[in-house]
């Protein structure tokens, strides 16, 4: 199982972090030691200062497929989640100076909390999924897949060019504005229209 995530997905969030538009999606690996489930804490690394969260929407992958056309993409997936992908924000921005990858600042361990599932055909249009996350009790993001540059299916298709999806892969969708840094002791839900779907602690 692998975990895909796409980065600069919606407009507003490219442009809070000064970053251009892309052309076509922009995706990054974090490795199955970033999961962290069941609303279990999140220990807070020691090698940064600066984490933060950005709450998404993920696709959990229901079969086996590469060279995907985009028309067909939505027979690739049929359920839905939230995660949250935390990214150590100091850490990325020595990376982006240098040239170099991300993965030290975003694919650590611990870095991906997920919440539950659900079936997509719960909702009544997948082009417009709300979603939203609370830190202690305070809302600091609110989606929605409308919103997004690149559709579930361009997703899905486009990644499926260059790698093989297998069914229980995961693809984090990308986060709206809004991101910022945690601290221990802060607590975040993370809510997909109005049903709780993840709640844990920074430790």
């Amino acid at each position: 199982m692998k975990i895909i995530c796409i980065g600069r997905n919606y407009v507003a969030h490219a442009k809070e972090l000064n970053n251009p538009l892309p052309t076509n999606p922009v995706f990054f690996l974090k490795p199955d030691t970033s999961i962290i489930i069941r609303n279990r804490p999140f220990f807070y690394p020691d090698f940064s200062k600066d984490i933060h969260y950005e709450v998404e929407l993920v696709l959990k992958i229901s079969k086996n497929g590469r060279h995907i056309p985009e028309k067909f993409a939505s027979t690739y997936y049929d359920e839905i989640g939230i995660g949250i992908d935390f990214t150590a924000r100091d850490l990325q921005q020595q990376q982006k100076e240098k040239g170099l990858p991300w993965e030290i600042a975003k694919a650590f361990d611990g870095s991906a909390p997920i919440g539950k599932f659900l079936k997509l055909d719960a909702y009544q249009d997948t082009s417009k999924i709300q979603f939203h996350l609370l830190k202690n009790s305070e809302k600091v993001q609110d989606g929605n897949s409308e919103l997004m540059i690149f559709s579930f299916n361009k997703i899905v298709s486009y990644v499926s060019q260059f790698i093989t999806l297998k069914m229980g892969d995961l693809i984090f969708t990308g986060t709206p504005a809004g991101v910022g840094p945690v601290k221990i002791g802060d607590r975040l839900e993370a809510f997909i229209e109005d049903q709780k779907m993840l709640d844990f602690r920074v430790k």
